[in-house]
């Protein structure tokens, strides 16, 4: 989710031979590099309180705690209002700016964390102890192990585990991009966008391989004829369904590539069992949202299909790498000007190359994370990130931010308690004489959740 602030470590790591020069002065930590940065003014330390001089940038937090809420609403509402959930396979919809706004984020936060750096081996280690603990927390949290509101067991048969998800994404772009700010940049003094460019060109290389080894798996790997099985009712057995492809380049539920990929390394049962396209009118009455299946409906739309999956993630990876770039011109430009102009014009192209995309056939997909889904996508939260750091930082209109600046520094804290039901669980917990008289249930959430199972 994704910040300096949410993947921040709980206490120091000791690095006695390492250091990070920030102005002429050694220091052994990146929470001691970021305070270097950002010093106590005067009138804090008289207070005895810690905060920076130069304000610190608000709108990061705000900009995370906007998409916290943007969250909460589409976990919430995206039920009862399905125009504001998931896209049921192509377009774009409110809850499909969530994920790419964390990455994206995530980005900009590694920016400013290794922004001055001498010891590449400590921040790696760092890194990479940062992201296994985000990958387990993730497949301790979405991988079956708690089964969801209106059921108080817990436990995962490892054999269904899922392996990938939200968190575990997360962790994979958090590390690949760390990498890429570690040892992916040289010492080229920055004073113009194009001195930033020639300074993090590898950076742009890593982007443009990511998305062609993307492309060439999704529109050139032929995809075979597939089964998978499903349980039947209560009983014991399961049915077979039989999907015919015989395809390549196929971008659609069936037959794509990132299916095929995920089903032969992870495992069909291993994957996400509840798949965005059982929403599509071809495989629900209810479309856009779920519900029984018609009498005509395909063979593949009760089969597994991770949003979170492999080849997808490629791409997730590039929109955090896009996202670490924006830290950049916060790193190396002071002047609101020179920010705003190097914020809006690159977002503005984004949106505008994936809508020409889409329009030319590559549809905007976030199932598939497709190439135009990770323009538009990275555009806007690039725009809206100029947007609020407009607002709140340089007209310093922050009366009604607090709030979401305090959600912004909470982001994985929130996302655990609220996004992956944490809380209504251990509100279910406490009950009277039956489970189902709890305190969800009288507000109207476990009522809920039962007619929508």
């Amino acid at each position: 989710m994704a910040s300096y602030k949410l993947l921040k470590e709980e206490g120091t790591l000791s690095l006695p031979t390492c250091s990070l020069r920030i102005d002429g002065a050694h220091v052994c930590d990146v929470d001691s590099a970021l305070h270097k940065i950002n010093p106590p003014s005067p009138r804090m330390k008289s207070n005895g309180v810690n905060a920076p001089s130069s304000p610190r940038l608000v709108s990061l937090d705000v900009f995370r705690g906007l998409t916290v809420v943007l969250m909460i609403i589409v976990d919430d509402a995206g039920g009862i209002i399905p125009a504001i959930n998931h896209s049921p396979w192509n377009g774009l919809t409110l809850a499909d700016f969530v994920m790419p706004f964390f990455l994206f984020m995530v980005g900009v936060s590694l920016g400013l964390v290794y922004k001055n750096m001498s010891c590449r081996a400590a921040a790696t280690k760092k890194a990479i102890f940062r992201a296994l603990k985000l990958l387990i927390l993730g497949i301790f949290l979405q991988g079956g192990y708690f089964h969801g509101i209106n059921n108080l067991t817990y436990g995962v048969d490892m054999e269904q585990i899922r392996w990938m998800g939200i968190l575990q994404r997360i962790a994979v772009a958090y590390w690949v991009a760390a990498m890429c700010e570690i040892w992916l940049r040289n010492d080229e003094k920055v004073d113009s966008g194009i001195s930033l460019l020639k300074k993090y060109k590898r950076h742009w290389v890593m982007v443009v391989m990511l998305t062609t080894i993307f492309l060439l798996m999704l529109y050139g790997l032929y995809v075979p004829d597939w089964e998978y099985q499903i349980p039947i009712g209560a009983s014991s057995g399961t049915k077979l369904f039989t999907v015919k492809c015989h395809a390549r380049g196929d971008t659609g539920p069936a037959c794509n590539a990132a299916g095929m990929i995920d089903r032969k390394i992870l495992g069909i049962q291993h994957l996400y069992r509840k798949p965005i396209y059982a929403r599509t009118q071809r495989c629900s009455v209810n479309s856009p949202d779920y519900g029984p299946l018609p009498p005509d409906a395909p063979a593949w739309c009760q089969a597994p299909f991770d949003p979170e999956g492999i080849l997808s993630t490629v791409m997730a990876i590039v929109t955090c790498v896009i996202g670490l770039q924006y830290g950049h011109v916060i790193a190396h430009f002071k002047e609101h000007k020179s920010r705003l102009f190097l914020w809006f014009v690159p977002s503005s192209g984004l949106v505008v190359l994936g809508i020409l995309c889409h329009i030319f056939g590559m549809h905007i997909n976030k199932a598939l994370y497709s190439f135009s889904y990770t323009c538009v996508t990275a555009g806007v939260a690039g725009l809206l990130l100029a947007t609020i750091y407009l607002v709140v930082d340089v007209y310093g209109c922050r009366r009604f931010t607090m709030v979401l600046e305090w959600m912004g520094m909470n982001a994985l804290l929130i996302y655990i308690l609220v996004a992956c039901n944490i809380l209504p669980l251990i509100l279910q917990g406490f009950y009277w004489k039956q489970p189902s008289n709890n305190i969800l249930s009288l507000i109207g959430i476990g009522k809920q959740s039962q007619q929508t199972q």
